[in-house]
């Protein structure tokens, strides 16, 4: 995971991170068009999709995995103000950025907590949703990450959020083999929208799967 973390330490640093990640600025919007063909609104399209299924007033415990800068979700979280939410992360320099995010924000019922995807430091049964947000083609150990994200969520709990898939587009699927894998941004092997909606139909009990362009949005119950 170091070459993963190194890359995505230099963009939390740089503040490229978030241009790209919202399609917003003048390089994040030409990376979106080029790489993903979205504009600004696809960009809020899918991010609305990934979470549309958690209920901003709930009161249970929310787990974020990997929170990154916090760019996408802060927003998210300053409205469920009765949630207790906690956000993980590899990245000292990525987590550190939504640290400060949160702080800005006036975010009081959050917790930031460093750790490894493929052995959450969290016991079985101890959230009632968990997010994954543009991570699960970064994990290096991908069986890892879905069996640890599967297992800290409560029975009849919520696992959403959104993922890159191949096979949905030729020139995006080209520009993750020559750029993001070569540059440690991306880590194969990539499901399909078919392999994820196989794998997630194997573990949970309901499973919603909706995709724009090549990012697929999911929404299961445990």
């Amino acid at each position: 995971m170091s070459k993963t973390s190194k890359a995505f330490d230099f963009a939390g640093r740089s503040g490229i991170y978030d241009g790209v990640i919202t399609g917003t600025g003048l390089f994040g919007s030409l990376v979106s068009k080029i790489v993903w063909g979205m504009d600004q609104k696809k960009d809020l399209e899918y991010q609305s999709m990934a979470t549309k299924s958690i209920p901003i007033d709930m009161d249970g415990r929310l787990l974020e995995v990997p929170v990154g800068t916090g760019v996408l979700t802060m927003p998210l979280y300053k409205c469920m103000k009765n949630a207790c939410i906690t956000c993980l992360d590899y990245s000292k320099e990525m987590m550190a950025h939504a640290e400060s995010r949160a702080v800005r924000m006036g975010i009081k019922n959050i917790g930031f907590v460093r750790g490894d995807v493929a052995a959450l430091p969290f016991s079985d049964d101890s959230f009632d949703v968990v997010l994954s947000m543009n991570g699960l083609h970064v994990f290096p150990d991908k069986n890892a990450a879905f069996s640890e994200l599967f297992r800290v969520l409560k029975p009849g709990g919520l696992f959403c959020g959104c993922t890159y898939i191949m096979g949905e587009s030729k020139k995006t699927d080209w520009f993750i083999n020559k750029f993001y894998v070569t540059g440690g941004y991306f880590n194969p092997p990539f499901d399909t929208r078919e392999s994820l909606r196989s794998r997630l139909n194997k573990m949970y009990s309901s499973v919603n799967v909706e995709t724009l362009l090549s990012e697929a949005c999911f929404s299961c119950i445990k």
